[in-house]
């Protein structure tokens, strides 16, 4: 007698029978066999795949604790930067303070010559055109915001703040908040100081031949330390930072770190070229002009030579052909 699956299915219409023959057993059983494998299959895929979420869970809740870690050193660090910066901004603000009332003390004392005429002077008729140009590049010239009317001079005066007669190391253009603020002429960011007592935010360049111009009481800046900047290159915006009664910019230029008169750079230009060596007699000019003329001389005769050696080459070469 031949095996067989009898399947009754029973309904309101009666009842119905389905006779399984050994073909259809065999497919079901293996079907059922293929269900139960790939059912533990997948309960073994989801079990890995859960150990494996688990893994990465734990690992990126690692990596968060580290970076929240490396976060906070790194806002510590930036914090002692501020603060170390912030000391040695106050510790040369003092220094230089000091250097000024040396400066002052001598003048009293009459030991000094920074207002006497130097024997030496200046043929300005006689400076080329392309030492002019390297001089107007080089060192502060020109207003750094534009035309501007001076509200405070250079000299002594009544503080605005203390009521006490202080000396003004530099001149004040009455300009508003976020006025542009340009390099009076080609140097190297020295100094970015950021500050809300004093000078405020604070900006130095320092430019070729000893010189220097410094910017206070800025609303924020655009250069960095280490930056190199050009002759009316933005480098800031004004403000009202620090010791201030009002919006405006106190522009200081100094030369191997003694205060001069910024007026006469602020009207030196190509037009009034003489106008300078009159009014700051201070600075050995003509011996100035001399290094710079020499080198250019050197740098004429090293550009004549490689156009020489150049010209040369090319004569042998056409010989050769």
């Amino acid at each position: 007698m031949k095996e067989h699956v009898i399947v009754t299915v029973s309904t309101v219409d009666g009842t119905r029978h389905f006779q399984l023959g050994k073909i259809l057993q065999r497919c079901l059983k293996t079907f059922g066999y293929f269900m139960v494998a790939a059912i533990i299959a997948a309960c073994v895929s989801i079990y890995y795949l859960n150990n494996e979420v688990e893994f990465a869970v734990s690992k990126q809740t690692e990596l968060q604790n580290r970076s929240l870690k490396l976060s906070e050193e790194v806002e510590h660090l930036q914090n002692l930067k501020l603060e170390l910066e912030g000391d040695l901004g106050a510790r040369e603000e003092r220094l230089q303070q000091v250097s000024d009332r040396l400066g002052d003390l001598e003048v009293v004392l009459g030991v000094s010559d920074k207002d006497g005429e130097l024997e030496s002077r200046l043929d300005a008729a006689a400076v080329t055109s392309s030492v002019r140009l390297n001089m107007l590049n080089n060192i502060p010239n020109g207003s750094p915001v534009g035309d501007v009317r001076v509200s405070s001079h250079y000299g002594y005066r009544i503080h605005p703040k203390t009521g006490k007669k202080t000396l003004h190391r530099g001149i004040d253009y009455a300009v508003n908040t976020g006025a542009p603020v340009y390099a009076s002429a080609d140097g190297v960011v020295e100094v970015v100081r950021p500050s809300d007592v004093g000078s405020g935010n604070f900006l130095r360049l320092q430019h070729s031949y000893g010189f220097s111009s410094s910017y206070s009481h800025l609303q924020k800046f655009k250069v960095k330390s280490g930056d190199f900047v050009e002759k009316g290159q933005l480098i800031a915006y004004s403000g009202n930072t620090g010791f201030s009664t009002g919006p405006h910019l106190h522009y200081e230029i100094r030369f191997v770190g003694r205060a001069l008169d910024p007026l006469a750079f602020h009207e030196w230009s190509a037009d009034n070229f003489e106008s300078l060596f009159e009014k700051e007699r201070g600075i050995r000019w003509d011996s100035l002009v001399a290094k710079i003329e020499s080198r250019a001389s050197n740098q004429l005769k090293l550009s004549s030579n490689k156009a020489y050696k150049t010209n040369s080459e090319a004569t042998d070469a056409t010989a050769e052909q």
